[in-house]
């Protein structure tokens, strides 16, 4: 399954020719001559004049505007200092020690880096760090069937649909062994790429 916005648009491109006769290269010709005026409106009409899927659709119609969103993603670094940018910057700090605590759960964890926030995964979304404000930043968990309780609130909208559960961390002190144990079982409740879920 892939993973990155990048591993994304190489998986669609290489499965777009057996499943449409087309490559991507000429979907996104074919977009452009279609002449619509914003992405919405090229979404909508590969998709409901072609039958594509929403993904598919929004790699060509970004790439049909010179916008590719494969390139956007291509540098995780950049994205990182653009995301701890200006005012988040000294938010750096306390994102480092949140990856180090969520690679250090196992050797199949990864780190993807997005352009709003860095999903923590194992073969699935496991959580996520997000600097939400300048002040704080989100460490958002997958945690079905919890119930929300002192520090561990409802995760709102901060990222993927699959969390469920955030701790605010305005500080490296507010990673303290609380936030590292939830962190853990979240890990946990994800089985490992290969096992299901």
């Amino acid at each position: 399954m892939p993973k990155s916005p990048k591993e994304m648009g190489e998986a669609i491109a290489k499965n777009l020719p057996a499943k449409t006769g087309r490559t991507f290269e000429q979907w996104v010709e074919l977009t452009r001559r279609e002449g619509l005026s914003s992405r919405r409106e090229r979404i909508g009409w590969l998709k409901t004049e072609h039958g594509l899927g929403t993904v598919t659709a929004t790699f060509i119609a970004a790439d049909a505007e010179g916008r590719s969103i494969a390139d956007t993603y291509a540098d995780p670094d950049a994205l990182l200092d653009t995301m701890y940018g200006a005012e988040k910057a000294p938010l750096r700090a306390i994102y480092d020690e949140l990856a180090k605590a969520a690679r250090r759960l196992g050797r199949d964890v990864e780190l993807t880096v997005c352009k709003t926030y860095v999903g923590i995964r194992r073969g699935r979304q496991v959580g996520l760090i997000k600097p939400t404000t300048r002040t704080r930043v989100d460490l958002g968990l997958a945690l079905p069937g919890v119930k929300p309780a002192g520090r561990l609130l409802n995760a709102g909208s901060i990222g993927s649909d699959r969390i469920t559960h955030r701790i605010e961390i305005a500080s490296k002190k507010d990673i303290d062994a609380e936030a590292i144990r939830w962190l853990k079982a979240a890990f946990d409740a994800t089985t490992a790429p290969g096992r299901g879920v």
